[in-house]
């Protein structure tokens, strides 16, 4: 009985040692990456700089690259932004005969984006509907809500890029 016991939790402590491998993101031999101003389908001509600037600040650091020109790059990040609106989705009903009181207003931007390996010529990630929104008071500038909405859609980008490998 006992030897059955010891064998039991020999097989038991010996299951435990296995460990899985995902994939990385990037690649191990994409290191630098080229990130492109994505078109914008939008009335709002100052999304494209903005999101650039976000995008070149702050996606190559989350995934450990570097930066570098698209003619020598290792991997390419483009896009197009899709959709971007100015919503109320809290307000307060007003009395009869009153309009309703608006109290926090919101900016939803979608984007569609790639991640293209230039070494493989392979699409590493792509979504055609990333979306974020940013929330701002009413009153409160509406840029306040789009540089939130910016920020998440990059982190959006990171997530997906990452959780694909």
């Amino acid at each position: 009985m006992r030897s059955g016991a010891a064998l039991l939790a020999a097989i038991l402590t010996t299951g435990c040692n296995y460990s899985f491998v995902a994939g990385s993101f990037p690649p191990p031999h994409v290191r630098t990456i080229a990130i492109e101003p994505f078109e914008n389908e939008t009335p709002r001509f100052e999304l494209t700089g903005e999101l650039y600037d976000r995008l070149l600040r702050n996606l190559p650091g989350a995934l450990g690259i570097r930066t570098a020109g698209a003619d020598i790059a290792d991997a390419i990040v483009r896009g197009s932004i899709t959709r971007y609106e100015v919503v109320a989705p809290n307000y307060r009903a007003g009395e009869p005969g009153q309009a309703a009181r608006v109290l926090q207003r919101q900016v939803n931007v979608t984007v569609s984006v790639q991640i293209i390996d230039l070494v493989e010529n392979v699409i590493l990630w792509e979504s055609a509907n990333v979306t974020a929104l940013g929330e701002f008071p009413e009153g409160a500038p509406e840029e306040g809500g789009r540089e939130k909405a910016i920020e998440l859609l990059v982190q959006k980008i990171v997530d997906g890029a990452q959780s694909n490998w």
